[in-house]
């Protein structure tokens, strides 16, 4: 049997995509770095997982900020190495000591307002671009999501939910210290970092999968080709309740297309059925993009 199959080897990444990722996460940590010591820390908020944990930590030891962010995460960074493999370990490691040290030179600088709705905003803005460029990118900030991964394997919660428990319960433990309105500005700040995160990795480009059956599959499928430039694919289906034979045309298109495409659909075929969903990600295939016309 062919070794080269049997035995999984690390692939080393090319030199360019090294350096692509070390910019990224190096940008991706300093801006967490900026939005937590220039916006949310100086007003008394906080943010979830080990960053809220550590905000806490810091506020009532009076020890630095980013020696918490450091030492906290590295238990975590030790199991990802073991469950998630060497590659995200380094990449996170890095990205949390980038983190750690920006957290400690920027302490000094005083926050940019003392208004907690706008540092509640502006830092929740700035801390998800940061954390979802370093995710983007391969590594992370914060050990809540291997706890969650491993608490996964052993209870029927999914890792969505046990974050969610972690972090409610983080962000509830700062009405006790900080107050119950910071707590409620946490809350807003978390919130907008969420959203941003998910923003910053699937870009303002969020690709969306669609499914159309229709009579004029082939002339549907014609017009995508020519009217939007996008590759579609041609499949079999059958009708749960004639037991007809359906043919379905799939293709993948940016959320600006959306409109266009039902356009197209509608023009041909009114009576097509259409179902759009949103995806996370698109790799591979062949996609000859033209101008909308």
């Amino acid at each position: 049997m062919d070794q080269s199959i049997t035995k999984s080897t690390h692939q080393k990444l090319p030199l360019g995509k090294l350096l692509k990722r070390i910019f990224f996460i190096l940008i991706g940590a300093s801006l967490v770095s900026v939005g937590l010591e220039i916006f949310l820390v100086p007003n008394q908020i906080i943010d979830g997982g080990i960053v809220g944990i550590s905000i806490i930590a810091s506020h009532l030891t009076g020890w630095s900020l980013g020696i918490f962010l450091f030492l906290l995460n590295l238990p975590f960074l030790i199991v990802g190495y073991r469950q998630i493999g060497k590659t995200f370990a380094i990449s996170t490691l890095f990205g949390v000591t980038i983190m750690s040290v920006g957290t400690t030179l920027l302490h000094p600088v005083p926050g940019l307002t003392d208004d907690p709705l706008l540092a509640a905003v502006f830092g929740g803005i700035i801390l998800g671009i940061g954390v979802g460029l370093v995710l983007r990118y391969g590594g992370s900030l914060d050990g809540t999501e291997i706890i969650a991964v491993l608490f996964n394997k052993k209870t029927p919660f999914s890792v969505g939910e046990i974050v969610m428990f972690f972090n409610f319960f983080i962000l509830g433990s700062a009405g006790f210290v900080f107050g119950w309105d910071r707590a409620m500005y946490s809350l807003i700040a978390y919130y907008i970092a969420f959203k941003m995160i998910d923003l910053t990795i699937e870009g303002f480009q969020e690709s969306k999968s669609v499914w159309i059956i229709s009579e004029y599959h082939k002339e549907v499928g014609d017009a995508i080709v020519a009217r939007l430039g996008r590759g579609v694919t041609y499949l079999i289906g059958e009708g749960g309740y004639t037991g007809d034979e359906k043919k379905v045309v799939f293709c993948i298109i940016t959320r600006l297309e959306e409109a266009k495409l039902k356009l197209i659909v509608e023009d041909i075929d009114p009576s097509a059925f259409l179902a759009v969903g949103n995806i996370h990600d698109v790799r591979g295939g062949q996609f000859k993009k033209n101008a909308i016309h």
